[in-house]
């Protein structure tokens, strides 16, 4: 089978483990360019993995060789550059979130079905052994029918370590944006789609000082929400609870917990690939870890690119896919509105749950 030519536009902090990990781990794509705004960052970028061309991001998308691009701008670049590349007739997998509106992210999915065009995105981290351990934990019916959730997204915001967190408190930042969607995503992948929420969102500081880098010091406005505690209602009927908050400075409460008809099962973070897992059964007093059976628990960014390149060879639907990625957006969305209407809101997109992923170990 072919290798899938692609071409990987922003070449920022990110760019690097998708490049190591498609240059050295999935051999199903090869990477022929990169593109940034800034050439000289592209150029650099191309330097250190021995990619052969270095160009503006409209060249990239010209170029007739490429046939999938991997869009790793900022978010509110996200939909301009889909669409973009959509219309040129490649195939596209973009990091989270899909776009910063739902009316781009629709847009987005239209074109690309309008196109007969494959869209992926991101987070890919569900298709990690970690996660894809308790899809099988809970698929074998280990903890019974879930019933509930919680997850926890509690942390200080990137200021205290990027250098240009700007964006992180623009439209389509904040904790919601930047983390709930490995959050949203791993459970809608263990539990299913969500069907209606709740929310209450603040934003606790009205601006934010950067700590680190050559702006250290400078402040940084708040546009954003940060601090949401949702409620979630899903389509099979169980009842989750979400908090992502940029305004803690210290937690101990889990990551994400789903508790079943006979049993309780902790997830590990969903921004990793791996373990732990723990899971304590009825009539059982103590806690039992999980051992991982399949792969790819390292930091393995890029596999549902990987996953979509073979889809596309194969022609068949990949799962890491926009309509996942749109729910998750949608949802996102209605958490603010439902803070800021003081109401529920019923979720007006839907995705089915993606098919298992399998790399035994």
């Amino acid at each position: 089978m072919n290798n899938v030519k692609v071409g990987i536009i922003g070449c920022g902090m990110i760019s690097g483990i998708y490049l190591k990990n498609i240059t050295e781990t999935f051999k199903n794509m090869k990477v022929i360019a990169l593109a940034d705004i800034d050439l000289e960052r592209a150029k650099a970028r191309a330097m250190d993995f021995n990619i052969p061309l270095a160009c503006s991001p409209e060249e990239l998308i010209a170029n007739p060789e490429i046939e999938m691009v991997i869009n790793l701008t900022i978010p509110r670049a996200h939909a301009p550059i889909s669409l973009q590349a959509l219309e040129a007739g490649k195939h596209v997998f973009v990091e989270k979130p899909l776009a910063v509106t739902r009316d781009e992210g629709q847009k987005v999915l239209h074109m690309a079905k309008s196109n007969g065009l494959y869209i992926g995105s991101a987070p890919d981290t569900f298709l990690g052994g970690g996660i894809q351990t308790c899809r099988k934990v809970i698929d074998e019916g280990w903890i019974g029918e879930p019933i509930a959730a919680n997850a926890f997204l509690l942390k200080r915001g990137p200021e205290i370590f990027h250098p240009n967190p700007d964006f992180f408190y623009e439209e389509g930042g904040g904790p919601m944006f930047d983390m709930g969607p490995y959050y949203l995503t791993a459970l809608i992948n263990l539990i299913g789609p969500i069907r209606r929420v709740t929310s209450s969102a603040k934003a606790s500081f009205p601006e934010r000082t950067i700590m680190s880098g050559p702006r250290k010091g400078e402040k940084v406005p708040v546009h954003i929400p940060t601090h949401i505690a949702g409620i979630m209602e899903f389509d099979n009927g169980a009842i989750g609870s979400i908090i992502t908050s940029f305004d803690v400075w210290g937690t101990q409460l889990p990551r994400i917990e789903i508790y079943g008809t006979a049993g309780t099962l902790i997830v590990p973070d969903p921004n990793t690939f791996g373990g732990p897992i723990f899971i304590k059964r009825q009539g059982e007093t103590e806690w039992s870890e999980i051992p991982l059976v399949f792969g790819m628990t390292e930091n393995s960014r890029g596999i549902g690119a990987s996953d979509m390149a073979n889809a596309i060879r194969e022609g068949r639907s990949h799962r890491a896919n926009g309509e996942l990625a749109y729910h998750v957006l949608d949802v996102m969305h209605s958490f603010l509105d439902a803070s800021s209407k003081g109401i529920h809101v019923e979720i007006g997109s839907y995705c089915s749950r993606p098919e298992p992923f399998s790399i035994n170990l």
